[in-house]
């Protein structure tokens, strides 16, 4: 009965130990090649999108200016046409 708490005892150091051994952190920070790829690949979706916004406020700068020419356009023409029916 003695032998078998002793083994029962040297099972749950042993469990432990493993636990806490498996549990804990190195000091050294390795990184596998999934980890670096997820690196690589938030880095340029980070890019991608500051490019595509710079890229909108562009095309939006663009289309106010192009709406702003219109409405112009449009202002002289109906002042013409109001000329016109006098």
């Amino acid at each position: 009965m003695k032998q078998l708490k002793r083994i029962s005892l040297a099972g749950v150091a042993l469990a432990l130990f493993l636990s806490v051994a498996g549990c804990s952190k190195s000091e050294e920070k390795t990184e596998g090649p999934a980890e670096k790829a997820g690196q690589k690949l938030g880095k340029a979706i980070d890019q991608a999108g500051e490019k595509a916004g710079e890229a909108m406020t562009k095309a939006g700068e663009a289309l106010k200016e192009a709406g702003q020419k219109a409405k112009e356009s449009v202002s002289e023409a109906i002042d013409k046409m109001k000329e016109d029916r006098k």
